[in-house]
């Protein structure tokens, strides 16, 4: 299914109907494609749905994310600091 940001707000019913029959509902932003939205429920071989695919784990040996609220507030301070 494609559907335009228009119809995503409008026609939510439908792209939800859509992904419970297990298809992806492509969205478009002035006609380009912009992002693929696939069901939650995994089918064998589609892609961004499993354990398998590349981005599953990619922060999984990065040493600065042990402490994930020091990490944030570090991500949250402002640019004052970098005067």
């Amino acid at each position: 299914m494609r559907v335009s940001i228009l119809d995503l707000r409008r026609r939510m019913s439908g792209v939800l109907r859509a992904l419970d029959r297990k298809e992806p509902v492509t969205i478009l932003y002035r006609g380009k494609e912009k992002g693929v939205l696939y069901p939650a429920a995994a089918r064998p071989g589609q892609p961004g749905l499993s354990r398998e695919h590349p981005a599953f784990g990619l922060w999984k040996g990065r040493d600065d994310l042990k402490d994930v609220m020091g990490y944030v507030r570090r991500l949250r301070r402002g640019r004052g600091h970098a005067l």
